[in-house]
């Protein structure tokens, strides 16, 4: 059974109202035409200002499904606009914590629309802790079920409209059957390099790196160059193809740095090339023989070939000599 005290201090944080969080832009073509382009939607009425002024609309609008992007704090977490709220509308989850409720899993997210809206509007939300339900006992564990509403604004001089809200629900819990993982003597075992899995499509490039060739596939019928390898040419449909030796010069056309979770037997932090290579094909490598602050996109680039536990021989890329 759950403490007395924290059901005691859990309803009275139930109905409680928390301040505004404001949108950092107004409703604005160029972000709605990108998360279109991103979710791979195409209704004319979003992003063709033509199409939408025949509209009852009378000119675009937002899709539905971005009235929670207007209000998001960006990449950097709590990050919101001056005049926003500092209050947490999540303390009803630190006080269950303080009573060995440390689990969190998203139970649902629904979204509820007044009107569409439009280019031009700025927008604002408030939280209501709607409800904490009574103690339930799961698979997970056993915890609450705790429901936020977001209601969402357009602020107007005569009056903000409400145009939306964003119900949002999370199971609180203690985790069922926790165990400590038993203790296991094992002698160190040395990671190594996974192997890719190779098939009659890609045999050739694992083989050329063997050799010290980096090849790529060219379909005989229109020579268009094409990685990863494939059995079909994606211009002709051609099934015919050969290899041709990539020179290994390249440019840097984007990178990630992997920094977490660390995996054996790769070194961290672990800098990885979307390369382009000079015959216009990119493909996906490490690369070494630089530091993470000294990658910029658009640096030259060279193919070396290493090989790994006597058995997988990787092309990487270091930065050319000038």
């Amino acid at each position: 059974m759950a403490d007395p005290q924290l059901l005691s201090n859990v309803r009275a944080l139930v109905g409680r109202q928390y301040g505004r969080v404001y949108a950092w832009d107004e409703v604005n073509a160029p972000m709605i035409r990108q998360w279109c382009e991103v979710m791979g939607v195409d209704n004319p009425l979003y992003t063709d200002p033509a199409f939408a002024l025949g509209t009852e609309h009378e000119g675009l609008i937002a899709p539905p499904a971005m009235l929670q992007v207007w209000t998001m704090e960006g990449l950097h977490a709590n990050n919101y606009p001056s005049g926003s709220t500092d209050e947490n509308p999540y303390e009803v989850l630190k006080e269950m914590e303080a009573y060995g409720y440390a689990s969190t899993v998203a139970v649902n997210s629904e979204l509820s629309f007044t009107r569409p809206l439009r280019l031009g509007e700025k927008l604002y939300y408030t939280t209501r802790l709607d409800s904490v339900g009574d103690e339930k006992t799961t698979a997970l564990g056993t915890g609450f079920f705790v429901t936020l509403v977001m209601s969402h604004f357009v602020e107007k001089a005569g009056g903000d409209e409400p145009v939306g809200e964003l119900l949002f629900r999370v199971f609180k819990f203690r985790p069922a059957n926790v165990q400590a993982p038993a203790k296991v003597e094992a002698a160190a075992v040395n990671a190594k390099r996974p192997l890719p899995g190779i098939s009659d499509d890609t045999r050739f490039f694992w083989e050329g790196c063997e050799k010290g060739q980096l090849l790529i596939q060219r379909c005989t019928a229109c020579q268009t160059l094409r990685h990863p390898p494939a059995p079909v040419c994606i211009e002709c449909h051609s099934f015919d193809w050969d290899t041709v030796e990539a020179s290994g010069r390249a440019t840097l056309y984007s990178f990630v740095v992997m920094h977490y979770p660390e995996v054996p037997p790769f070194d961290y932090p672990n800098p990885i090339g979307l390369i382009e290579l000079a015959e216009g094909v990119r493909l996906i490598a490490g690369l070494v023989g630089i530091e993470r602050e000294q990658l910029q996109i658009g640096q030259r680039l060279q193919v070396e070939f290493q090989t790994f536990d006597d058995q997988l021989t990787l092309p990487l890329f270091r930065l050319a000599e000038a």
